[in-house]
Order: structure tokens, then C-alpha cells, then sequence
């Protein structure tokens, strides 16, 4: 599995000064997505919704609403 593309602009495009730990979005090779953002699994497991389920091996990741924005144009319809 490797890193495609990158969705959205690059951090400092969205006013990072550092450019260093920034939330970012990247499709994989074979169609999946990562994510880089802060771990809220500790904060966030316990509010899922009923219907909501997360394996020992999954976190609940925040990113901020601009870099979701800024990666909408590139996120398939299908």
C-alpha cells in the first residue's frame, strides 16, 4: 500500500506556519484513505452512537473542518 495523492491543499496552504504536525488527508493505492490528525479515541469512544462500533486496532481521529473543506474537491463521488 502506498500514498497516491494528497486531498486538499498542503498544510501551510492552510495557514500552517510550521507545516510540521498538521492534519492531512492522502488516498492509498488501493483506494483507502489516511489520515493524519489527533488521536480523540480516549475522549470520543464513549459518545459513538449505538450503532457505532470501533475494534481495538481502530482510533477515533479529529481533523479540523478547514482541512476536511479544503480536501472536498478531491474526495470521489464514487
Amino acid at each position: 500500500m502506498k500514498i497516491v495523492r494528497r486531498l486538499g491543499v498542503p498544510p501551510t496552504a492552510r495557514g500552517s506556519m510550521s507545516g510540521q504536525t498538521c492534519p492531512d488527508i492522502f488516498e492509498l493505492s488501493d483506494g483507502s484513505f489516511a489520515i493524519i490528525g489527533t488521536d480523540a479515541t480516549a475522549t470520543l469512544d464513549g459518545n459513538l452512537p449505538t450503532d457505532a462500533a470501533r475494534a481495538e486496532y481502530e482510533r477515533i481521529v479529529v481533523i479540523d473542518r478547514k482541512t476536511l473543506i479544503h480536501a472536498k474537491k478531491d474526495i470521489p463521488d464514487a
